[in-house]
C-alpha cells in the first residue's frame, strides 16, 4: 500500500506553536518551553500518521515561522544588516530576519503563490557567502527515526528557491537570480549526503515555480535539478489539464507517480469514487506498484482536525474534511490499490456527497434569481458597473465636502486588540455579560480609539474596529450561505492565524453589518470617519469556498451583499467608505492565460459594491503583500476614490511603476512603514519614503498612511509611530508650502 503527504500544519490543533512563540518573543518563556512544545508537536503529527498507515511521512514540514526562511537558514544566506558572523543560525538571527528588531528592519514578506500564506523573500546577491548553516532537516529527520518512524525529509527546491528571491538592495535588478545555482547546489548535496547518512531512503524536494510560466532559462534549470529523481508528484486537483497530460504523454520508465488527488487547500471531504476513477485511470499508465496516493499540496493550508468542531452543524461537519481526515482519506484510497477496500467508509463517503448536492440548504432560489436579474439587468444596459462620473471629477466633490489638507493622513482600519478587548467579545459570545453591557464596553473602546487619532491630530479616522474578530469572518457570520468553525485555524504568517468562513451554499445579506457602529462612531467627532468593509473578491479569496460552482459566481453574490451595506452606510452619512481588497493579487490564477478572466470578474465584483453611490461619497480600498505591478491596469481599472497600499516592506517596488510610465489620477497612499516590524521608524525616516513618493506622484493625490491593520500590535508601538507619521506629513506640507 502506497500513500504520501506531501506537508502538515505546524501551529497545531490548539494553535500551540502560536502561543509558544508569542510567549517567547515576549519574553514570558525560554529558548527551551518553545522548543519543547515544538517537539511535541512534531512528534503527535508523526505518531498520527504513522498509526493512520501512511508509508512516505514528510518531515522538515514543520517550522518556527517560514520553510522559505529556513531554506535561507541552511543556505546561511543571512543579510549583512543582522550582523551574523556565521555557524550555526539561532532563534535571534532567525527571527530577526522574520519580524525585524528595534534597530534592523525585516526581510520583505509576500505570499506564497495563490494563497493567503506569507513567506519570507531571500535577499541575494553576487556577493552573498551561502554556507551550511542550518541543520534543520537532519535533526528533524533524526528526531522522527528516534521515534520509530521513518520520514521523507522535505526541502525547497534550488530553483524554486532562487526563483522566489530577490535581488539584495544596491544589486543591479537585472541579476539573474538562476546564476546562483551554482553556489547553492554543493551546500543542497551537503544536506543530501547528511540525510542519507543519517539513513533517509527518500527526499522530497519541492518545485512549485513548475506551475508557473517559466522562462526557457527557468525551466531548463528546472530540468537540469530534477535530474536523477526516482519520483514526480503532481497536483491533480488545481492543475485540471495534468491528467489527460500523465495519459498523452505517460511518465519516464520506472519512475513513481504520486498522485494529488486529495485537495490539501480546501476543507471539502474528497469524493472518494472520482479520485479512484483517476486513480485507476492512472495506475493502466504507469503500472502497478508505481503509484502512490498523495495530498494535491502540503496541508498546511487547510485546518488540522475537525475532531475539535464539537459545535458544528452536523449536516455540514458530515460534508467536511480537516488535515487529520484527509490522512485518512489518503490512506483509505492507498487500501484500494493495495486491494482492501473499506466499504463502509467509502459508503458514508458517497452519502455524504449525495447529501451536499441535495440538500436545499446550499441552494436559494430567491439568491440566485437577484443575482441573474442583477447582472441581466446591466448586461441589457451595456453596464459594467462602472461610477458614471471619472475619477478626477469625483474627486473635486469629495474634497468640497471634506475639505481635507494636501498628503491627508489616515489609518488602514483595526487599533490593537487587548486582551481586555478580546475577553469582553468572548463573554459576550458565550453570554457571560448581556447585550448591554457588551455595547457599552465597544462603545467605550471606539471612543477610546477616536480620543488618540483625534490627539495626534490624524485627518481620516477610523473607528479601530474593537467588534470585529477577524475581517472576513465578522461579515461571514452575518451573511448566509456561511458557516463557522471554533478550532479551523490555518497559518498565514509567523504566528499569525486566521480561521477561514465557511462558504457552503449561496449568499445573500440579511440585516445590516456595520452601519450601527459606524454612524455610532461618525457621532463622536467632527472628522470624516471611515464605514470600514471587507471586499467580496476579498471574503471569498480568504474562506473556504464551495466547489460545487464557479467561484465567480459566489463572488458576485457576495458583492451584491456588500453593495446593500454599502447604500446603507452613505444614508446613514458616512461619507468615506473602505472596501478592502486585500487578497485581489493572491487570487490571480498561475497561468497567464487565465489572468485576464479572472481580472475581469474580480474588478467587476469590487465595482458592483460601489457602482450606485454619490460622486461626494469617497471609496476607499485596500491591498497588502503582494506583487501588484503586473496588475496595476486592473487596480487603476477598479474605479477606487483612493487606494491604500503596501509598499515599506518591498523596498518600495511599487513607486517603480509609476516611474516606468503609468500615470494613476486616482488618489494613492503607499505604505510609509511596515506595522509587522517591531521597529518605530523616526519622523526623518517616514518624510524621506515620502519625498520618494511625491518624486513619482502628484501632490494632490498622495496620501500618508501606514501598511497594514493594527489589530495584532501594542499601543506602546502605534502610538509613537502614528505620531511621527503625522509630524512628516506636516513636516512636508510646511516644505511645499515654502516652496510656492
Amino acid at each position: 500500500m502506497a500513500s504520501h503527504i506531501v506537508g502538515y500544519p505546524r501551529m497545531g490543533p490548539k494553535r500551540e506553536l502560536k502561543f509558544a512563540l508569542e510567549s517567547f518573543w515576549d519574553g514570558k518563556s525560554s529558548a527551551e518551553d518553545l522548543e519543547k512544545v515544538a517537539a511535541d508537536l512534531r512528534a503527535s503529527i508523526w505518531k498520527q500518521m504513522s498509526e493512520a498507515g501512511i508509508k512516505y511521512i514528510p518531515s522538515s514540514t514543520f517550522s518556527y515561522y517560514d520553510q522559505v526562511l529556513d531554506t535561507t537558514a541552511m543556505l546561511g544566506a543571512v543579510p549583512d544588516r543582522y550582523s551574523w558572523t556565521g555557524g550555526e543560525i539561532g532563534h535571534s538571527t532567525y527571527f530577526s530576519m522574520a519580524r525585524g528588531n528595534a534597530t534592523v528592519p525585516a526581510m520583505e514578506m509576500t505570499k506564497w503563490f495563490d494563497t493567503n500564506y506569507h513567506f519570507i523573500v531571500p535577499e541575494l546577491s553576487p556577493a552573498t557567502k551561502f554556507s551550511y548553516a542550518s541543520h534543520k532537516a537532519v535533526s528533524e529527520y533524526k528526531e522522527a527515526k528516534a521515534l520509530g518512524v521513518d520520514t521523507v525529509p522535505v526541502l525547497v527546491g534550488p530553483v524554486s528557491y532562487l526563483l522566489l528571491s530577490k535581488a539584495a538592495k544596491g544589486v543591479e535588478k537585472s541579476l539573474s537570480l538562476l546564476s546562483l545555482l551554482d553556489s547553492i547546489l554543493p551546500i543542497y548535496k551537503e544536506v543530501v549526503a547528511e540525510l542519507k547518512a543519517a539513513g533517509a531512503s527518500w527526499i522530497q524536494f519541492d518545485e512549485p515555480t513548475l506551475v508557473k510560466d517559466l522562462a526557457a532559462h527557468e525551466l531548463a534549470a528546472t530540468l537540469t535539478s530534477l535530474s536523477g529523481v526516482t519520483a514526480y508528484g503532481f497536483d491533480l486537483v488545481r492543475g485540471t489539464k495534468t491528467l489527460e497530460l500523465i495519459k498523452s504523454a505517460g511518465i519516464p520508465s520506472g519512475k513513481y507517480l504520486f498522485a494529488g488527488v486529495v485537495d490539501g487547500r480546501y476543507i471539502w471531504a474528497d469524493d472518494l469514487a472520482a479520485s479512484l476513477s483517476t486513480l485507476q485511470s492512472l495506475e493502466a499508465v504507469v503500472g502497478k506498484g508505481k503509484l502512490v496516493v498523495s495530498t494535491s499540496c502540503s496541508l498546511m493550508h487547510t485546518a488540522v482536525d475537525l475532531v475539535n468542531e464539537t459545535k458544528l452543524d452536523s449536516e455540514i461537519k458530515s460534508w467536511l474534511a480537516f488535515a487529520a481526515q484527509k490522512v485518512v482519506e489518503v490512506n483509505a484510497l492507498g487500501k484500494v490499490l493495495a486491494g482492501l477496500k473499506d466499504e463502509a467508509y467509502f459508503a458514508a463517503n458517497a452519502a455524504a456527497q449525495a447529501s451536499r448536492r441535495s440538500s436545499p440548504r446550499v441552494n436559494n432560489e430567491e439568491v440566485q434569481k437577484a443575482e441573474v436579474h442583477f447582472l441581466q439587468a446591466a448586461a441589457l444596459k451595456g453596464s459594467d458597473h462602472r461610477r458614471a462620473t471619472p475619477v478626477s471629477a469625483r474627486l473635486d466633490a469629495q474634497q468640497k465636502k471634506l475639505n481635507l489638507p494636501i498628503l491627508p493622513t489616515t489609518t488602514i482600519g483595526s487599533f490593537p486588540q487587548t486582551m481586555d478587548l478580546r475577553r469582553v467579545r468572548r463573554e459576550y459570545k458565550v453570554k457571560k455579560i448581556s447585550e448591554e453591557e457588551y455595547g457599552s464596553a465597544i462603545k467605550e473602546e471606539i471612543s477610546k480609539v477616536v480620543k488618540i487619532q483625534e490627539e495626534l491630530d490624524i485627518d481620516v479616522l477610523v473607528h479601530g474596529e474593537p467588534e470585529r474578530n477577524d475581517m472576513v469572518e465578522y461579515f461571514g457570520e452575518q451573511l448566509s450561505g456561511f458557516a463557522f468553525t471554533a478550532n479551523g485555524w490555518v497559518q498565514s504568517y509567523g504566528s499569525r492565524c486566521v480561521k477561514p468562513p465557511i462558504i457552503y451554499g449561496d449568499v445573500s445579506r440579511p440585516n445590516p453589518m456595520t452601519v450601527f457602529w459606524s454612524k455610532m462612531a461618525q457621532d463622536m467627532t467632527p472628522r470624516p470617519m471611515k464605514g470600514m468593509l471587507t471586499g467580496p473578491v476579498t471574503i471569498l479569496n480568504w474562506s473556504f469556498v464551495r466547489n460545487d460552482q464557479p467561484r465567480f459566481e459566489t463572488c458576485y453574490q457576495i458583492a451584491l451583499a456588500i453593495k446593500k451595506e454599502v447604500e446603507d452606510l452613505e444614508a446613514g452619512g458616512i461619507q468615506v467608505i473602505q472596501i478592502d481588497e486585500a487578497a485581489l493579487r493572491e487570487g490571480l490564477p498561475l497561468r497567464k492565460s487565465e489572468h485576464a478572466f479572472y481580472l475581469d470578474w474580480a474588478v467587476h465584483s469590487f465595482r458592483i459594491t460601489n457602482c450606485g453611490v454619490q460622486d461626494t461619497t469617497q471609496i476607499h480600498t485596500h491591498m497588502c503583500y503582494s506583487n501588484f505591478n503586473d496588475i496595476i491596469h486592473s487596480i487603476i481599472n477598479m474605479d477606487a476614490d483612493v487606494i491604500t497600499i503596501e509598499n515599506s516592506r518591498s523596498d518600495e517596488k511599487l513607486l517603480s511603476v509609476f516611474r516606468e510610465g503609468v500615470t494613476y489620477g486616482a488618489g494613492i497612499g503607499p505604505g510609509v512603514y511596515d506595522i509587522h516590524s517591531l521597529r518605530i521608524p523616526s519622523t526623518e525616516e517616514i518624510a524621506d519614503r515620502v519625498n520618494k513618493m511625491l518624486a513619482v506622484l502628484d501632490t494632490n493625490i498622495l496620501w500618508v498612511n501606514r501598511d497594514c491593520g493594527l489589530k495584532t500590535r501594542k499601543y506602546t508601538e502605534v502610538k509613537p509611530a502614528l505620531t511621527n507619521m503625522v509630524a512628516a506629513a506636516k513636516l512636508i506640507r510646511t516644505q511645499l508650502a515654502s516652496t510656492k
